[in-house]
């Protein structure tokens, strides 16, 4: 369980850490604004199910088994 925690604070750090240099790097793209507003919310759609993957394994190895849609 501790160890699911430590990982957890560890992921939360490192996509942090990616989420501001996406954030520093993506105004020096030239694109129009719709396109940089789709760009940006698939980043964020992204980083949401990097989290969400992540953290269904740290629950399985603290023993808190989630269903998923892999039909098992």
């Amino acid at each position: 369980m501790i160890g699911a925690i430590i990982g957890l604070i560890l992921l939360v750090i490192f996509l942090g850490v990616i989420w501001w240099a996406i954030q520093q790097l993506l105004p020096l793209i030239p694109v129009a604004e719709p396109f940089a507003t789709i760009l940006r919310v698939l980043v964020v759609l992204l980083l949401f199910f990097i989290v969400v993957y992540v953290i269904v394994v740290l629950l399985g190895m603290a023993g808190i088994h989630v269903p998923t849609f892999a039909g098992r």
